[in-house]
């Protein structure tokens, strides 16, 4: 820590709190200010390397990297109605959703701008990370996809992205839109398996045309826990970044594997979170010069907050009173042994990649 030459900001703005599905959803509006308040508490932002940082909204012209501009319109008009919902049912709306989903995608590409600038090394949004929209539609609770939208900014600059999602869910919108293109590798780990939402993720779903074999996907069983998850994540993740060389890297970091989330069912702890973003702050600065874009997603727990300011402290190595840091994990860790059933999953993802005969490969 004492030898630390790069800087990384912390991304917020009181309008993300307009980004409200209503008082009885399970995703509540407040978990980066929860988050922020924490941090504050552990003096983080008094440490000369960290920003704290307020974005501006995303324009129009910035939404449209991605979204049609007929559904920008929609969300909108929906947005000043105030009622009704954005896709089947999971994403309702209230009034001033619209300003709330611009300030969130506005705090990712703030976090772009600063890592392209050189201001920063690391960038964190916790605000960001919705990996389900799709261009013309909203799903899963997500309005706009700024995972997609920062990773366009980048490649307008001509830089190859590597897309890290560790969301409980699969990020389908996300590998949607780069499924058939070479310059950015997705990479989903999640929950798998009949009727869980979004069902898609299996290891077969590799890319098509020139993005064929830069998906990869972990689709893991309910229940994995913090050992069986970091095996998994070491086998696949180090050496296919090493691989393919990203220019920056998007991880969408949400947190509701942890083992109290009630909507997913995977049984990770914040120890788990802590070592991926601890492997993650390495491989960047291996690969790419550090240039690490952390965005949030879901979470539905009273875990969330400390969740994601023990994955700030990790990755910024922020200076602050370590009792208190410690004080913010869980008390135990989970799984004693790999589960054999992750060890399946896994092989079967390498052998997906050493057969594949374009795109990103299995370096043994």
């Amino acid at each position: 820590m004492e030898n630390r030459e790069h800087f990384s900001a912390f991304i917020y703005s009181d309008t993300y709190l307009k980004y409200n599905l209503g008082r009885t959803h399970p995703l509540k509006p407040d978990r980066c200010k929860q988050t922020l308040e924490i941090l504050k508490g552990l003096n983080v932002f008094d440490d000369e390397y960290v920003l704290l940082v307020e974005p501006p909204p995303a324009t129009e012209d910035e939404l449209m990297l991605v979204h049609t501009e007929d559904y920008i319109n929609f969300v909108k008009r929906m947005s000043e109605r105030g009622y009704g919902v954005l896709d089947f049912g999971d994403t309702p709306v209230t009034k001033g959703i619209y300003d709330g989903a611009v300030a969130r995608v506005g705090g990712s590409l703030e976090g772009a701008r600063l890592i392209l600038s050189g201001r920063v090394a690391h960038a964190f949004n916790f605000g960001g990370g919705w990996h389900h929209a799709r261009s013309d539609r909203a799903a899963g609770f997500c309005v706009f996809n700024d995972v997609a939208i920062a990773a366009r900014f980048f490649l307008k600059k001509g830089m190859k992205v590597a897309i890290v999602d560790v969301d409980g869910h699969h990020g389908d919108g996300t590998q949607e839109e780069f499924y058939e293109e070479k310059d950015v590798l997705t990479i989903s780990f999640h929950r798998y398996g009949p009727g869980f939402y979004p069902g898609t993720g299996d290891v077969n779903e590799t890319g098509e045309g020139e993005g064929e074999g830069y998906a990869v996907n972990v689709p893991l069983p309910a229940g994995t826990d913090d050992k069986s998850y970091i095996y998994a994540f070491r086998e696949i993740v180090p050496p296919l970044i090493s691989a393919f060389r990203p220019d920056v890297i998007i991880q969408q970091f949400g947190v509701d594997s942890h083992y109290e989330d009630p909507l997913v069912g995977l049984s990770l702890t914040t120890h788990a979170y802590e070592e991926i973003a601890r492997i993650m702050h390495n491989i960047s600065h291996d690969t790419c010069d550090g240039r690490y874009l952390v965005l949030g997603g879901g979470g539905y727990s009273k875990n969330v907050a400390r969740s994601w300011a023990i994955i700030f402290i990790t990755v910024s190595e922020a200076k602050c009173d370590r009792n208190a840091y410690e004080k913010l994990h869980d008390t135990h860790s989970s799984g004693d042994n790999i589960r054999d059933d992750v060890r399946e999953v896994v092989e079967r993802v390498k052998d997906v990649l050493i057969k594949s005969e374009v795109g990103v490969r299995w370096k043994s």
